[in-house]
């Protein structure tokens, strides 16, 4: 199959870097959203995008001409009837996806495959709302999607098997590193994301470190360009409480149940950076958060770091996924410096696993366990 066309439908930040990965490639796009305003606002975040890449001297203005001729917008969904892909973009909310699923199916042409870009939520249960459950498949870009280069490919039980080989090929055009996994809450890179943000919070609720300690650790010892809190508030922090539910309602662990930290910010409206304020105060520009504790910040660094790593450990011993995706998708996907085997290989397996016992044994939490491999 030849892909000609392309639609996305919803055109926030994350759809609209959709469309522009897509025009980018050479493609023709359709971008459909809700509203007038919905589109408008779409152009604008295409436009934006374009216009600082020519101001970087990454685009010329021709160029970004261009990418913008080959794209059209509306609001019908009737304008997606011809394309041979399309890619749903809209808030993490079930019943919303499968309602647009639900019209996908009967807009689109039989032939279309239909895409999700959720982050966590059942693609089962998305192309169930389909009478073409075998051509829907996840397809999970990461924000801004016109620079990160990560994309996870979920497949479910449904799935035709040359419509992941199709999809593959296609991400492979536009220059994307492509994992291949199976339908599981949170997939690859925000399970494991996810719980290394919980368990940050967890710590912060246990009185064992404040949250300038931990950011500070994070940056200073790992090289991670952002500490856990500064993360939520960026993501934000409602975002991230509903993931975790999606993960622990499938896990039933104590580790994915979202911490009690989130869970109060959020009921006070502090979701992060896009309300103004979460575990930090953004009313002001804020400097990167430090302390002069190295004891402490040794030690929740220590903590959240082999937490993490026996994290990623399990997922690998599952078969989930391979240690090569697992290290592209938090390198490429969250902008870590190493991934976390290259980090296993460098500290030694058996000093991690001593860890890990250590970890367990101090805070009586079994999931810390080193695996019996």
């Amino acid at each position: 199959m030849s892909f000609s066309q392309i639609g996305v439908v919803g055109l926030g930040i994350m759809g609209a870097g959709i469309v522009e990965v897509f025009a980018r490639a050479g493609y023709q796009v359709v971008g459909v959203a809700e509203s007038a305003p919905a589109v408008e606002a779409g152009k604008s975040n295409l436009s934006k995008s374009l216009s600082r890449a020519v101001a970087k001297g990454k685009l010329s203005q021709a160029e970004s001409d261009e990418i913008t001729a080959r794209v059209s917008f509306g609001e019908p969904f009737e304008l997606l009837a011809n394309c041979d892909l399309v890619i749903e973009a809209a808030p993490e909310i079930l019943p919303l996806k499968i309602e647009i699923f639900s019209k996908l199916d009967a807009a689109v042409k039989s032939s279309g495959i239909l895409a999700t870009n959720t982050s966590s939520l059942s693609v089962t249960d998305i192309a169930n709302a389909t009478s073409r459950p075998a051509q829907v498949i996840g397809m999970h870009f990461f924000n801004p999607a016109p620079v990160q280069k990560f994309v996870e490919v979920i497949s479910t039980a449904h799935s035709d098997q040359q419509v992941v080989a199709q999809i593959v090929e296609l991400g492979n055009s536009l220059g994307k590193h492509l994992a291949q996994i199976s339908d599981q809450p949170g997939f690859i890179v925000n399970k494991l994301l996810l719980r290394y943000l919980n368990h940050a919070v967890q710590v912060l609720d246990a009185g064992q470190a404040s949250k300038e300690q931990m950011d500070a650790a994070m940056r200073e010892l790992s090289g991670y360009p952002m500490g856990p809190c500064e993360l939520l508030d960026l993501i934000g922090i409602d975002t991230c409480v509903e993931i975790l539910k999606t993960i622990h309602a499938d896990t039933k662990l104590e580790i994915d149940e979202p911490a009690a930290g989130m869970v109060k910010l959020v009921a006070a409206g502090h979701k992060g950076r896009k309300s103004g304020a979460g575990f930090y105060d953004y009313s002001e520009k804020l400097d990167a958060p430090t302390d002069s504790n190295e004891n402490v910040k040794s030690q929740v660094h220590n903590d959240l770091l082999i937490a993490y790593l026996g994290d990623c450990i399990a997922m690998e011993a599952t078969g989930y996924a391979s240690k090569a995706d697992i290290d592209s998708g938090m390198k490429l996907g969250c902008g870590l410096p190493k991934g976390p085997f290259e980090v296993i290989e460098s500290m030694g397996i058996e000093n991690v696993r001593v860890a890990q016992a250590e970890l367990a044994q101090r805070t009586g939490i079994s999931a810390y366990q080193p695996l019996p491999l």
